[in-house]
């Protein structure tokens, strides 16, 4: 089958239907144009200045949120394409999948959800959405409102990690109140919160993608020293990070065979790591190798439940193997134990929300005058207090780090 059977004038959709291009260009299909509008935005860019796990400015050599992206965009595509979704799609989702993350991280998410919890929170999902429907510039409706990069429904679907609205126990969400509309229609004919199998995708790209180069991260900054876990006390502390952050009801015994089964991988490091390029080039194959086993085995569990055709939408789950998810957390949790956890981490994640909440606070204060032109044009046509609140919380989450610590200097001191 083709691709436009296999994808129908729906999956195809825009919200606005756009005229043919005067200017002669080469033929593209709906899902390459999408995904070259997500590479050329602005808020795409700005992921280089944003946080990974350690910040942009902490070392030449290690990720921030665009080269996370980069990566879990090719994991995503070559995963993708085995399975007979759309490469593209897959992509597209996970270029765009950290759009809506604010400065410093997961942390500086979690400062503006509490500070946003009066017009419905701060979610990054959420707010990536929102990038991508209403606040980057590209396309109006025939009123002349933004209507965001105008993705097709597929792609918008793909890129919607988490399709339901916020839960009343909190957690995670990928959609406001306020944004409402536009995932209904995105998400038309679809009953219920399933994901499309190019969200479950992009989804798994970036869990371990997030599991082995924070990892090589730690390793290479000098946070992460293997040869400490091959003490049982050490990964008992090891073991309660991995239960706090991901897998609560792991035991010791399910963590530890989940780690040997991760350090029988032929390339793991036993060596001290010493900065040679040597060394590094062990670390390389080690991180190569560990996202072809995790793909490997969610491949081969998903085409054994599903045979040899073509997985598309919503006509299909990925399949992801306890065991594979279980050493991804272990891989995910040594890096949070050595990395998150330590105290002058803390430290300066406080620092960080106490930044935010002092920025929100003067930017509140200024009844929009001090936001950007486009965003200070949302605020006066915003209906109410809510709606006010809310465009604030898009000027603090476009911020970079180094720009949220510039405005913050400039207004707050």
């Amino acid at each position: 089958m083709t691709w436009d059977e296999l994808y129908d004038d729906a999956a195809r959709e825009r919200l606005v239907e756009e005229p043919a291009k005067r200017v002669p260009a080469p033929v593209r299909t709906p899902f390459e144009r999408d995904r070259a509008r997500v590479v050329h935005s602005a808020s795409l860019r700005r992921l280089a200045a944003k946080t990974q796990v350690l910040g942009p400015q902490a070392d030449d050599f290690v990720r921030n949120r665009l080269t996370h992206s980069l990566e879990v965009a090719q994991v995503a595509r070559d995963l993708a394409h085995p399975l007979g979704c759309h490469p593209d799609l897959a992509e597209t989702a996970a270029l765009a999948h950290d759009l809506g993350h604010p400065p410093f991280g997961h942390n500086g998410e979690e400062a503006l959800d509490r500070l946003a919890a009066d017009c419905g929170g701060f979610e990054g999902n959420a707010q990536t959405l929102r990038i991508l429907t209403r606040l980057e510039a590209k396309s109006v409706d025939e009123d002349g409102r933004s209507i965001g990069l105008n993705l097709t429904r597929a792609t918008l679907d793909a890129c919607t990690k988490y399709p339901w609205g916020r839960p009343d126990a909190g957690g995670k969400f990928g959609v406001y109140d306020d944004d409402l509309p536009v995932f209904e229609w995105l998400r038309k004919g679809v009953d219920g919160p399933r994901r499309c199998i190019e969200a479950q995708v992009m989804d798994f790209a970036d869990d371990v993608a997030y599991s082995v180069h924070d990892l090589e991260d730690g390793i290479v900054g000098g946070h992460i020293d293997l040869a400490r876990l091959d003490s049982t006390t050490e990964l008992t502390g090891v073991w309660e990070t991995v239960r706090d952050w991901y897998l609560p009801g792991a035991t010791d015994e399910e963590l530890a065979e989940a780690f040997g089964r991760v350090r029988s991988v032929g390339a793991w490091l036993h060596q001290e790591y010493d900065g040679s390029r040597s060394a590094l080039a062990v670390l390389k194959n080690l991180t190569s190798d560990l996202i072809g086993v995790f793909c490997g085995s969610v491949h081969s569990a998903t085409r054994a439940a599903y045979g040899d055709g073509t997985l598309v939408r919503h006509e299909a789950d990925l399949i992801v193997p306890s065991e594979t998810a279980e050493e991804i957390a272990v891989l995910k949790g040594i890096a949070a134990h050595y990395v998150m956890r330590t105290d002058v981490r803390v430290a300066a994640m406080q620092q960080q929300r106490e930044l935010i909440d002092e920025l929100f606070a003067v930017l509140v204060d200024s009844d929009g005058a001090l936001l950007d032109p486009s965003l200070r044009a949302d605020y006066r046509e915003a209906v109410d207090d809510q709606a006010r609140l809310r465009v604030v919380v898009d000027q603090i989450a476009s911020l970079t780090d180094a720009s949220a610590v510039a405005w913050h200097q400039r207004l707050c001191r």
